[in-house]
């Protein structure tokens, strides 16, 4: 998940200073807003469960709310992590001419018309499909560094269907693991 997450954010674009969006609030972003605010990047966080947003602003988030909430201004990057596809359009209308969003879901859903304003002003949409090697060794170096604190929810085995309800309705913080015998 830190790996993926590490991509997205060297995808988008950032430069310290920079405000970010994160779109979803799960394992990745969870790792991504960590190593952002060691960047000396802001970031604002849009997710629908309130324990997210919480685990959110213990983690550095400078604002937070949910992808209907009017944010306080123009994000300079985002990231969506959520395979929802009728977020693309409101993170584009989050963010300001110029700017990259970058999807790093492993499934998006339909991504739904939209308006062309919002691609208008040089706009990218960015996919995120893998992570490479050299993610992973720069990750890996930065982590204790800064340092990288995980969430880990762990299931056994037998737990897996739980496991996978919880994490649908967005009801696991940070990452879930199973624990396979």
């Amino acid at each position: 998940a830190g790996i993926i997450g590490y991509r997205a954010l060297r995808l988008s674009d950032i430069t310290p200073g920079e405000r970010l969006g994160l779109f979803g609030f799960g394992a990745s972003a969870h790792i991504a807003i960590q190593v952002a605010r060691h960047w000396g990047c802001e970031a604002w966080v849009f997710t629908r469960s309130a324990e997210h947003r919480d685990l959110a602003k213990r983690l550095g988030a400078t604002w937070v709310g949910t992808a209907e909430d009017e944010p306080p201004g123009l994000l300079d990057r985002a990231i969506s992590f959520a395979p929802a596809g009728d977020l693309i359009p409101a993170a584009l209308s989050r963010l300001r001419k110029g700017g990259t969003l970058a999807l790093a879901g492993i499934h998006l859903d339909r991504i739904p018309e939209m308006n062309y304003s919002l691609l208008y002003g040089e706009r990218t949409l960015r996919s995120v499909t893998a992570s490479t090697r050299r993610d992973a060794e720069e990750l890996l170096s930065l982590a204790p560094e800064i340092p990288i604190r995980t969430e880990v929810e762990r299931f056994p085995l037998a737990d897996a269907n739980d496991a996978l309800r919880r994490l649908k309705a967005s009801r696991i913080r940070g990452a879930g693991v199973l624990d396979v015998p």
